[in-house]
């Protein structure tokens, strides 16, 4: 016979708390409440939520009477969008069913291999919302440092793929590009798209947010135009121009990829085997055929070393041709920061100038987005061989890559011009000197303090290139923030550590 009471006892009236606790469901409910007593809940437990049109498995936290009254269950804003809830309507609670996948990550953190089943279980897993974030960041730290063998990260590459949706397109090349990172300031996808798609190749560029860095080509991108574009809104925009430059978050591409992604930054880790799971897994459930690498290469860039560049690129080369999609790695001076701008809206100012063509524009992102287009239109079949550099060339000077720029964000929303910060600070040379060399992660690290990515206007304006002859009093840097507190914050920082920018005396 069914328990009518203990039916009744499980079944909750929703309200939303409007809490934001980013991607992680949370549901609120009394510390007396008397489902938690029927069913055994405890704070932090893992509670199986229903609605009438979704279910999720939320973290349960409690909270006193006086917040919530008897009956009702409080909704973070995460838990409320993928139950499709709002206020009044019904909620079931349960048990979730037991998690079998967690013992795949146990075995993981013991040294263990995994294999493409044990992976596919942990992706789905993820992707259901059935992990919290502490067993995530076991996944994600057992599998750093190297500990993914070239066939785990085959594997876990074809696991992400599956886990979301793929996208096909008519033509039989689909082109993209890749910046593995560690250098601020190198935003050249924008630049990228318009100069490829101007020549009529098809490039849906889906990208990512900041993981380590003051700034993703979505950040960016997000201070000129709408980048929330959802599966059909992709199609529509590259149907009509060719090209798009969107949030990879705001489509179902891959997304465990951006689960991990948000762990990974928490922890500050972006390991390599994660990192070609999470670039080729995003390029082949959009559809690409043929993707360039940029792997910049420099003491305080992300890859450090010629060798370690030529481990990565092996993997590269492995997984790619085990999956069946072309990749084409360039290697590239890593060095310095790219461009004067880093951080969204110092990077899109950037951008800017080069697509304008104005005079002044920093020449070494135009030089490096140039290379980048030219190979692809190479690829492409768009140019000559070794023309490819030369066609990029006169399509950003003929304006024609404007034009697809202003076309493309016309499409996706409409085009605005970035934000300024308030607050300004500028960082003097203390003495005369030649700058010897420029710390990509202190400048990195700055430009977060002052509040990038998140704050858009926020981050560091660079006035020096290595090689350029200083005087005592010459501005080298200016550090942006939009509140009073985080542009100290970076100041603090700033004069606490050795200076970003390393001066030799002159000879």
């Amino acid at each position: 016979m069914t328990d009518l009471s203990r039916i009744e006892a499980t079944v909750l009236v929703a309200r939303n708390f409007d809490i934001d606790t980013r991607q992680e469901p949370i549901i609120f409910l009394r510390s007396d409440s008397p489902v938690s007593r029927s069913e055994g809940f405890r704070a932090m437990s893992r509670v199986h939520v229903e609605s009438e049109g979704a279910s999720i498995t939320a973290t349960l936290v409690a909270v006193g009477e006086g917040l919530l009254a008897e009956g009702y269950a409080g909704l973070s804003n995460a838990a409320r969008s993928l139950l499709r809830v709002s206020d009044g309507e019904t909620l079931r609670l349960s048990h979730p069913k037991p998690v079998h996948s967690l013992a795949h990550v146990r075995s993981k953190i013991y040294g263990d291999a995994l294999t493409h089943v044990q992976l596919s279980e942990i992706m789905t897993d993820l992707v259901k919302g059935r992990y919290m974030d502490v067993h995530i960041a076991a996944f994600v730290t057992a599998c750093a440092n190297g500990r993914l063998t070239n066939d785990e990260i085959v594997f876990l590459t074809q696991a992400m793929v599956d886990a979301g949706e793929r996208i096909r397109w008519p033509g039989a090349r689909v082109v993209d590009k890749h910046s593995v990172g560690g250098l601020p300031g190198n935003r050249t996808t924008p630049i990228v798209v318009a100069i490829v798609a101007a020549h009529g190749l098809t490039m849906p560029k889906t990208s990512s947010r900041a993981i380590t860095s003051p700034s993703g080509t979505a950040d960016t991108m997000e201070t000129l135009t709408p980048i929330d574009l959802d599966l059909d809104a992709v199609r529509r925009v590259v149907d009509r121009e060719g090209g798009c430059i969107s949030w990879g978050g705001s489509v179902s591409l891959s997304p465990a990829d951006d689960i991990l992604i948000r762990v990974e930054k928490a922890l500050n880790i972006d390991s390599e085997g994660q990192l070609i799971a999470s670039v080729l897994s995003k390029k082949i459930a959009a559809g690409s055929t043929d993707v360039v690498i940029d792997m910049p290469v420099g003491p305080t860039a992300k890859v450090r070393s010629v060798e370690a560049a030529r481990a990565l690129k092996e993997k590269f080369l492995y997984v790619s041709k085990a999956l069946g999609i072309n990749v084409y790695v360039l290697e590239s001076d890593g060095t310095q920061p790219v461009g004067r701008g880093i951080g969204p809206a110092l990077e899109a100012r950037d951008v800017l100038a080069i697509l304008r063509n104005d005079p002044d524009a920093p020449a070494d992102l135009r030089d490096r987005a140039l290379r980048l287009a030219g190979a692809l239109l190479e690829i492409g079949e768009a140019a000559e061989a070794g023309s490819g550099y030369n066609r990029a060339e006169q399509t950003l000077k003929s304006g024609r890559a404007w034009d697809k720029f202003a076309a493309i964000c016309e499409a996706q929303g409409g085009m605005r011009e970035p934000p300024c910060a308030h607050y300004q600070y500028n960082v003097f040379a203390r003495s005369d000197g030649v700058v010897e060399s420029i710390d990509n992660r202190l400048v990195a690290r700055i430009a977060k303090l002052a509040g990038a990515p998140a704050d858009k206007a926020a981050g560091v304006l660079m006035h020096v290139r290595i090689g350029d002859t200083v005087t005592m009093g010459d501005v080298l840097l200016t550090i942006h923030a939009e509140s009073p507190g985080e542009l100290e914050y970076a100041i603090d920082y700033e004069r606490s550590v050795i200076s970003p920018v390393h001066l030799r005396k002159r000879s």
